[in-house]
């Protein structure tokens, strides 16, 4: 879970040209959009959707972007790992604030967190090096860990996985998949397709 202190977020009251600053340099791949107060968040905005909507409208508005933000979707504290995914799952939705029992948000979590707690955390301190979290095949294929920096990957093959929601191979899989996977699974991501030969719990 990313804590309170560490969301970003826009506040809607800001000056247009400033909303339109934190966009732009945002690194995130949702941004919360509250008034005032993050207490007082409204819906969550896409950064990707933001740009396409830059792009493609003549006038990019604040109205045009809140009418393209999501719903926000609460989760309450202290509720079940497994009774999250559930939820996330039956509501479609990837990411979630948490809020105690007075409404006031204590942190943000996406499905790729409850599913990686669930499953283990597949990234630590003590991860090996790329050479050894890779392994190229003769047929052009590459074995790759779960554990393995997808911006390392990018660099090292000149791929393009995405690297605006999660970190880790494991994270883009479970980001797409939005359950935990079983051996001979085969997931295409982008123009990738990635077939899982084995799940470790951790």
């Amino acid at each position: 879970m990313v804590p309170r202190n560490e969301i970003v977020g826009i506040d809607i009251n800001d000056d247009w040209k400033s909303i339109v600053r934190q966009l732009t340099h945002s690194p995130h791949g949702r941004i919360v959009l509250y008034r005032d107060s993050l207490d007082d968040a409204i819906s969550m905005l896409r950064v990707r959707e933001a740009y396409r909507l830059m792009t493609e409208k003549k006038e990019f508005t604040k109205e045009i972007m809140l009418r393209a933000a999501d719903e926000i979707y609460f989760v309450p504290e202290g509720t079940p790992l497994s009774t999250q995914l559930v939820k996330f799952q039956r509501n479609k939705k990837k990411v979630g604030l948490v809020v105690d029992e007075y409404g006031d948000i204590q942190g943000l979590v996406t499905v790729e967190d409850i599913l990686e707690e669930i499953v283990g955390d597949f990234t630590t301190s003590m991860s090996p090096t790329l050479a050894e979290e890779v392994t190229p095949l003769n047929d052009g294929t590459v074995i790759i860990d779960g554990s393995a920096n997808v911006r390392e990957i990018n660099k090292a093959f000149n791929w393009h996985l995405p690297e605006d929601e999660a970190r880790t191979v494991n994270g883009i899989i479970l980001e797409a998949l939005e359950e935990i996977p079983v051996p001979g699974t085969r997931v295409r991501i982008e123009q990738y397709d990635i077939d899982i030969l084995d799940v470790q719990e951790t």
